[in-house]
């Protein structure tokens, strides 16, 4: 008799035994290694070893919201769309999406949560909410990655608005406070972009500094940031100089993107909105509207980045 007559045999004697050996668990493992564990291995040990303990989940099983994004209107306000021919505007998104990419997949230096990006800029106006959306759109583009991207700009949330979406009322800031128990509860998967995952603002609270700076903060970003290897998190914040959120934000990132628009942003502003960020491990600079061609939605095309 061989031995996968042996283990045959002695998996029939288990089921006799009454001992339920599942196949799917045997083919999973391997053929080879489950019945060289069946012969070699007692009873007891292989009841204990191939069948796992059962998961027992009360209620019904969680999910994000599919919601339906109109990639036309998207493409014409002058957004990148997954499967549009090559533009210049891409290509330069590209070039960002690069910088951050490199960080995150460096295995000399492990920078922590190296995959938890906050955009943000020194005011108003400067174009961050547009180059949010415009980044994850690209790093949805990537093979092997894919991305989350919150609307942590709690006093004045549009990431939704910009994809033509009706705002959800629950989000970040109900997980945060315990009015939402499970996270999926208030995720939404726009239905054309299978790598890209929406986390709304949520409700405003008075409070909003308190929970984006508390340890209920610190468990989400934990979570996020290592539950899926691939997951690239983008956090669209309010402007540093004008709100206490973004700068309690930024220390609990592992990267940011600083948002400086052409013309517009002076160089004091600039120069405290870097000081408020002097915490976060690797900075990256994007000069928004440099006046290279005409671009829709008042944005030029020109982007530039620097570490």
């Amino acid at each position: 008799m061989n031995i996968i007559e042996q283990a045959t045999q002695r998996l029939e004697e288990l089921k006799r035994a009454g001992i339920d050996i599942p196949w799917a668990a045997v083919e999973q493992a391997g053929a080879g290694a489950a019945l060289k564990e069946a012969t070699a291995a007692p009873a007891n040990v292989i009841a204990h070893a191939a069948v796992p303990a059962p998961v027992r989940r009360d209620g019904p099983v969680l999910r994000s919201k599919d919601i339906h994004v109109d990639m036309a209107r998207l493409a014409e306000l002058g957004y990148i769309v997954p499967g549009r021919e090559r533009s210049r505007w891409a290509e330069e998104f590209r070039a960002v999406k690069r910088a951050v990419l490199d960080v995150i997949r460096q295995p000399q230096q492990k920078t922590p949560r190296s995959n938890l990006l906050m955009v943000t800029s020194a005011l108003p106006g400067d174009g961050k909410t547009f180059c949010a959306l415009n980044l994850a759109l690209s790093i949805a583009a990537e093979v092997d990655s894919s991305v989350m991207l919150v609307d942590a700009d709690v006093v004045k949330p549009s990431v939704l608005d910009r994809l033509g979406v009706q705002a959800e009322a629950a989000g970040l800031l109900d997980v945060l406070s315990g009015s939402v128990n499970d996270l999926s509860e208030v995720l939404l998967k726009p239905d054309s972009i299978p790598k890209l995952t929406l986390l709304h603002a949520g409700m405003p609270r008075e409070n909003a500094t308190e929970l984006l700076a508390s340890g209920a903060m610190d468990r989400l970003l934990d979570e996020l940031s290592t539950r899926y290897t691939d997951r690239i998190v983008v956090f669209d914040a309010p402007p540093l100089l004008l709100t206490s959120e973004a700068k309690a934000l930024a220390k609990k990132v592992g990267q940011l993107l600083m948002v400086v628009r052409e013309s517009v942003t002076r160089v004091e502003d600039l120069t405290n909105a870097y000081a408020c960020v002097e915490s976060v491990p690797n900075v990256i600079s994007v000069l928004n509207g440099s006046p290279l061609e005409e671009a829709p939605q008042g944005y030029a095309s020109g982007y530039g980045y620097a570490a």
